[in-house]
């Protein structure tokens, strides 16, 4: 006589296209290009990779640590942002209908990296015009999205679809605020860590 498996542990059914997350991410077909074209698992990625590094070689500010650290809080700042204003009703379409998933991708790491940001501040090598170049991700990350679209016929976010926004004026609308809210992001950033820094070094030893 078979057995019947739950919904739950048919998780373990790896077959064809039917591939799904086993933590629960996903339900139904499981594309690993879609998956993986999502900011908020790029950015998770990055972040977990920066975190791992710095807890087995340590915080020591260095001009370089500080800039890759600030990129990690940076893209995970705009990450939660921008789920809370934009996507928060659409968890089945972002793969992450399991609450606890969804709640530490959009709500927990992102408090992580600003937290760790604040109690282990950069130094004084990491400044405005460095950080610019955090910029370069979220805009290849745009260019990307707006070439694979078409091709595939997917978006990973409604407002990256023309076919959801009004057409590309759509998307150029939003992808223009939250260009300017990424630049604004960026100043918060370097500016929270440098007055942070500045009272660590002010404080009395």
């Amino acid at each position: 006589m078979g057995t019947r498996l739950s919904p739950r542990l048919r998780a373990a059914d790896l077959r064809g296209d039917r591939l799904p997350v086993i933590v629960g991410v996903a339900r139904g077909p499981f594309d690993v290009g879609n998956f993986f074209s999502f900011f908020t698992i790029e950015s998770n990625i990055f972040a977990a990779l920066v975190l791992l590094v710095t807890a087995l070689i340590g915080d020591t500010p260095s001009p370089r640590r500080d800039l890759i650290r600030g990129a990690a809080v940076a893209y995970m700042a705009t990450t939660g942002v921008v789920y809370g204003l934009l996507l928060s009703g659409y968890t089945d379409a972002l793969q992450t209908p399991v609450p606890w998933v969804n709640n530490v991708l959009h709500r927990l790491i992102p408090l992580v990296l600003v937290t760790d940001w604040l109690l282990a501040p950069p130094g004084r090598g990491l400044t405005y015009r460095r950080a610019l170049v955090w910029m370069v991700f979220p805009l290849a990350y745009l260019v990307y999205s707006l070439v694979r679209g078409p091709i595939v016929g997917w978006y990973p976010y409604p407002f990256l679809d023309p076919g959801k926004v009004g057409g590309y004026p759509g998307v150029a609308l939003y992808a223009v605020g939250i260009t300017l809210g990424f630049f604004l992001f960026v100043w918060l950033i370097v500016a929270l860590g440098q007055r942070v820094r500045l009272r660590v070094e002010a404080a009395p030893a």
